[in-house]
């Protein structure tokens, strides 16, 4: 049993009112801001992480299955990766020419990225998304997308969100949405837009597996229609394999882009793909000063070549496997209508209320519970990384179980509402088709 941990959030509260009146959204991050959190509740500020470990800057320690939204593949402070920034370090950050680890890192990715012939670096998974649309506007002559999944901040995805403000509305002609494994609804784009769709941009994996033979479909009918087709892996990528969803599904794409995952933490993304489609960035605009900065190439270096070493992807899964089973096992037990969605690489808790839907209510106590007992959640995804250790798992499914109950509790009396210590968290952001 892991009961309530005595906390004080003082100087993480104290930093928030600072923040107030300073940052505009609280954080850098929307996903990181307090709001899209349980407010009142949760840590605001972290200090410092050791392995799967975090402080926040009262001192609190959590087991942190957030990542920095995904990022932190192997752990916090990593000795090799950390050995490498530093002997880096040495000889310098950003040069007034490129650097020969852009070309170490350039074959490393396409040694192990399947669709991978050449490589361009950036530091943002919305800058290498957004470069990837372009390249292929400019190798197919067409204007129009169609996307399924999140892209990123820029105005070409954004304009279909609820914060589309300050973006052209003309650009919400130019893209069109179409669902996961309803290839329908990808014929009907290319129907309604005949001889225009430039590419088919999509996450190929966002928690759970596609359909058998729906994205063999999506090539097909990209290709058919001489449209390019371009997965988003910025998230998939050095998660669900080393050569990201492309690899585990068999499907390759003619663009990709990676970012979070592969390097630990540090700030690089790359799009990749076939050479001659990639060779349209010699003339296409796509340049930006610290797309060559060191310190993230050498981490990124660093951080492939030891998951490779340490087949840190098979272990990320087996870890993951241990903890969806022995939730789904407590979820049972409990008699709690709750589970897991997603692989077990990268899922999220589902806990349903009454009528069988999931509510921002319900979650919002889970997770209120959870860091109560030293579980850092995020309302979105869980992030493992070669850190977590059967020890985290263990202890992560006490705190399960001693949540789930206290849920199940609310549920049953109607004081889910007046259970909750903190406020509910917010979504980001709404997604027009």
């Amino acid at each position: 049993m892991i009961k309530t941990r005595q906390r004080t959030l003082t100087r993480s509260f104290e930093y928030l009112r600072k923040a107030e009146n300073l940052i505009p959204a609280l954080s850098q991050t929307f996903s990181k801001a307090p709001r899209y959190l349980v407010r009142g509740v949760y840590p605001v500020y972290l200090q410092k992480g050791e392995g799967s470990h975090v402080w926040d800057v009262d001192g609190n320690e959590y087991i942190d299955y957030i990542l920095g939204l995904g990022p932190v593949t192997l752990g916090y402070n990593y000795a090799r990766i950390n050995q490498a920034i530093v002997e880096q370090l040495k000889d310098g950050i950003s040069f007034s020419l490129p650097h020969p680890l852009e070309i170490e890192l350039a074959e490393l990715l396409t040694a192990v990225i399947p669709c991978a012939q050449m490589v361009r670096f950036s530091k943002t998974g919305s800058e290498v998304t957004s470069a990837a649309v372009r390249a292929a506007r400019a190798f197919t002559g067409r204007e129009k997308l169609a996307y399924c999944g999140y892209h990123g901040w820029h105005e070409w995805y954004s304009v279909t969100t609820s914060r589309n403000k300050g973006i052209p509305s003309v650009m919400k002609n130019l893209i069109f949405s179409f669902e996961a494994n309803n290839i329908e609804s990808l014929e009907r784009v290319f129907k309604q837009n005949p001889d225009q769709i430039a590419a088919v941009i999509m996450e190929p994996i966002v928690l759970e597996a596609p359909a058998k033979g729906f994205l063999d479909k999506v090539r097909d009918m990209a290709h058919k229609n001489g449209a390019l087709l371009i997965f988003d892996e910025i998230v998939s990528g050095f998660r669900v394999a080393l050569g990201g969803a492309q690899e585990y599904c068999g499907v390759v794409p003619d663009l990709s882009t990676c970012g979070k995952g592969m390097a630990n933490g540090m700030p690089i993304s790359a799009v990749v793909g076939r050479k001659d489609v990639m060779k349209v960035f010699e003339e296409v605009f796509f340049s930006t000063t610290f797309g060559g900065e060191a310190l993230s190439l050498a981490a990124s270096v660093a951080t492939i070549q030891e998951m490779k070493e340490k087949r840190a992807i098979e272990h990320i899964w087996e870890t993951g496997r241990k903890l969806t089973s022995g939730f789904n096992g407590l979820a049972a037990d409990i008699g709690l209508d709750a589970g897991i969605t997603g692989l077990p690489c990268h899922f999220k808790f589902a806990i349903r209320d009454v009528n069988g839907g999931e509510s921002r209510e319900v979650k919002s106590l889970f997770m209120q519970e959870m860091v109560k007992r030293g579980i850092l959640l995020h309302s979105g995804a869980v992030n493992l990384c070669f850190a977590h250790s059967d020890e985290d798992v263990n202890k992560t499914l006490d705190a399960c179980e001693e949540s789930l109950k206290i849920v199940k509790t609310a549920l049953v009396e109607y004081k889910v509402k007046e259970t909750l210590e903190g406020e509910p968290y917010q979504e980001v952001f709404q997604r027009f088709s």
